[in-house]
């Protein structure tokens, strides 16, 4: 599309096209964007990040919180697990220990793309031999409890146990037999 075509479908001036498509512009309008991208066929979207204290996770580490009070004798959370090998960054939220098994810790305070979430863990089993089960953690909200209502058979042949059957293992002092997933 020619520059006067999406000049004159958007109302701005084929100059100021030119200028915003060269990245020449040193401010353009939220509005001036929207309106040349509806003019080439584009949808606009925008992000926003949170800015103020690095620490964002406070949510997450509540939750870790609970999960780590319904732990029995013997067992024991330790958090930050990172994964095996020198140059892999990752980490378990956690690994419970203590039990005739270990079980890793993934903990999501707010569930999106659970898609994303299901392959991500399995490269964390993958990538770590002694991930053991994986109890995946869930903030208990309306929203998460929604998310986990419409999809949850499609997590299930990766995390096969619920949460009260987990709740009751762990009470017992004794780390699951399968992996699951437990709203907290």
């Amino acid at each position: 599309m020619s520059i006067s075509t999406a000049a004159s479908r958007s109302g701005i001036s084929a100059p100021q096209v030119s200028r915003l498509e060269r990245g020449l512009l040193r401010t353009v309008s939220l509005e001036q964007l929207c309106r040349v991208a509806r003019a080439v066929g584009l949808e606009t979207s925008l992000k926003l990040y949170p800015v103020g204290p690095p620490v964002r996770d406070g949510p997450s580490l509540a939750s870790i919180g609970r999960f780590a009070e319904l732990l029995g004798q013997p067992l024991r959370l330790r958090r930050e697990v990172v994964l095996p090998g020198d140059r892999d960054k990752r980490a378990w939220d956690g690994r419970v220990e203590g039990g005739e098994r270990p079980g890793s810790m993934e903990c999501e305070s707010h569930l999106e793309d659970i898609q994303a979430l299901a392959r991500r863990i399995a490269l964390k089993q993958r990538d770590d031999p002694g991930a053991g089960v994986v109890i995946l953690v869930l903030n208990r909200t309306a929203h998460n409890r929604r998310v986990l209502a419409e999809h949850r058979e499609a997590l299930r042949a990766q995390f096969p146990l619920d949460g009260a059957a987990i709740a009751r293992e762990l009470r017992a002092g004794r780390v699951p037999a399968a992996s699951g997933i437990i709203l907290v």
